[in-house]
C-alpha cells in the first residue's frame, strides 16, 4: 500500500491555538475567566492556555505558572518585602512564555508586572501581543500611550473614548465594552433580600459601600457614619446595609458595633447584588461599584478621601474633572461627587436627603445612569464575546501571514 497516499487521505487536524495570559489581580482574573470561556466557544479548534491567573482562570483551563496571589500586591509598603520573590516570578513567567511560544500573548491590566515580563522577552514576530484594559491616559500621565504602542500589537479597551488616545500614535485598538455589563445584577432579587431581613417594602434602605481596601474603609467609615446619623433624624425608619468583601468584614463589623443602629453587613457576592437591587439610595467610595449601582439603577452619591500627600500628587497629575465613571462618560456631574474636604457627613446626608425626598432628582439620576450604561456596550454582544472575537481575528491574521511566508 502506498504510504504517501494514506497520508494524503488522512484528515488534517487543525493545530491547537496557544494563548498565554497574564492577570495579576482579582478583577483581571474575572476578565480572563470570561474571556477564556468565550475563546473556546468561538475558536473552532482546540485552545491551549498557559499563564498566570487566579481561581476563575484556572477553572477555565489555565495552567498557571504560579498562584496569582503572589503578585496581587499594591503600594510600596506591600511590594518591598516581596521584591525578591516578585523578581523571581517575573523571570519564571518570561521563561514560561519563551518555552510555550504562544500564538497570542495576552496581558490583562497589571502593567507593572506585565511590562517587567515583556522587557525580558526576545522579539517573536509569530506571537501577537495584546493588552486588555487600557491605562487611564485620559485621566493622568498621557505619555504612557507611547510605551504601550512600543510593546503591543493591539489594545482592547473598556471605555468607548479610549481608542482615540492610542490609534493616532499607531496602536490599533478595539472598544469591547465594560466588564460591568456581565455582572450578575440581572438576576438580583431585591424583593427576596427585603423579605429575608424583615425590611418592609416601604422602608427606605441605604446601601453603604466604603471601598474594597482597608485604607479606603478606614478613611470613609467616619463620614459615612455621620451621614447615616443625620439621615436617621429625617427618616427614623431608615435601614442600613453595608456591602464589603470577606477580608474586610471583620474590620467593618468592629466599626459598626458603635453605630447603635441595626446594620446589615453583606459580604457574599450573590447577596451583594440582591442588596443593591433592594436599596433606594447608596453612598459609595468612587470605583467600579459606581457603575454597578448605575446598572442597578440605584441613585447614589459618590465620595472619596485619600491622605494629603496623595491628594497633592493627584491634584497635579489628574486631568479629568470627575472621579465617577458615570460623570466621566456623560461629561457632567449627573451623580453628586464629594471628594477630599467635601467628603463630610453633612454634605453626604444633604445629597442623600435630596434623592429620597425629590422624585425628579431621583428619576433624573436613573435616566443618566441608563445613558451611561448604554455607552459601555459595544453592540449587542457581551464584552467577553467581543474581546474573544477580536483576539481570534488578530491571531488568524497572524496565521495567514505565516502561511504566506
Amino acid at each position: 500500500m502506498d504510504s504517501g497516499k494514506d497520508e494524503a487521505l488522512r484528515p488534517t487536524v487543525p493545530k491547537a491555538m496557544r494563548i498565554f495570559i497574564i492577570a495579576g489581580e482579582p478583577s483581571g482574573d474575572l476578565l480572563g475567566g470570561r474571556l477564556m470561556a468565550a475563546l473556546e466557544r468561538h475558536s473552532g479548534k482546540e485552545v491551549s492556555f498557559e499563564g498566570v491567573g487566579g481561581e476563575l482562570m484556572t477553572s477555565n483551563g489555565l495552567n498557571s505558572v504560579f498562584p496569582m496571589a503572589e503578585i496581587s500586591v499594591m503600594g510600596l509598603a506591600e511590594i518591598l518585602p516581596r521584591i525578591f520573590n516578585l523578581r523571581r516570578r517575573i523571570r519564571e513567567t518570561a521563561a514560561a512564555i519563551e518555552k510555550f511560544s504562544p500564538d497570542v500573548l495576552l496581558t490583562i491590566d497589571s502593567p507593572g508586572f506585565c511590562f517587567a515580563v515583556l522587557k525580558r522577552l526576545k522579539s517573536n514576530p509569530d506571537t501577537k501581543r495584546i493588552h486588555y484594559v487600557a491605562p487611564s491616559v485620559w485621566a493622568w500621565r498621557p505619555e504612557r500611550v507611547h510605551k504601550f504602542t512600543r510593546e503591543f500589537d493591539h489594545l482592547l479597551t473598556l471605555l468607548p473614548f479610549e481608542p482615540a488616545y492610542f490609534e493616532p500614535v499607531g496602536l490599533p485598538s478595539t472598544f469591547v465594552g465594560h466588564a460591568v455589563i456581565e455582572s450578575k445584577l440581572s438576576g438580583a432579587d431585591g424583593v427576596g433580600f427585603r423579605k429575608r431581613y424583615g425590611i418592609g417594602k416601604d422602608v427606605p434602605l441605604l446601601c453603604v459601600l466604603p471601598g474594597s481596601r482597608l485604607g479606603e474603609v478606614k478613611r470613609h467609615m467616619a463620614p459615612f457614619r455621620s451621614a447615616v446619623q443625620l439621615l436617621k433624624k429625617q427618616f427614623p425608619s431608615l435601614r442600613i446595609c453595608i456591602l464589603t468583601i470577606p477580608v474586610l468584614s471583620k474590620e467593618i463589623n468592629s466599626v459598626v458595633r458603635s453605630w447603635h443602629d441595626e446594620v446589615l453587613v453583606v459580604e457574599r457576592e450573590k447577596e451583594k447584588f440582591d442588596a443593591m437591587a433592594a436599596s433606594n439610595v447608596a453612598v459609595a467610595a468612587s470605583g467600579t461599584v459606581a457603575l454597578e449601582l448605575a446598572l442597578a439603577r440605584v441613585p447614589a452619591v459618590i465620595a472619596y478621601r485619600v491622605n494629603w500627600v496623595t491628594a497633592l500628587i493627584a491634584k497635579a497629575l489628574i486631568k479629568t474633572p470627575y472621579a465617577n465613571l458615570v460623570n466621566i462618560l456623560l461629561n457632567r456631574e449627573a451623580v453628586p461627587e464629594f471628594i477630599q474636604s467635601k467628603c463630610t457627613g453633612g454634605q453626604l446626608a444633604s445629597a442623600l436627603e435630596d434623592l429620597l425626598k425629590n422624585e425628579l432628582v431621583y428619576q433624573a439620576q436613573q435616566l443618566a445612569a441608563d445613558d451611561a450604561i448604554k455607552l459601555l456596550k459595544a453592540g449587542d454582544e457581551l464584552p467577553s464575546e467581543v474581546a474573544a472575537k477580536s483576539i481570534l481575528t488578530i491571531a488568524h491574521r497572524g496565521e495567514e501571514k505565516e502561511g504566506a511566508n
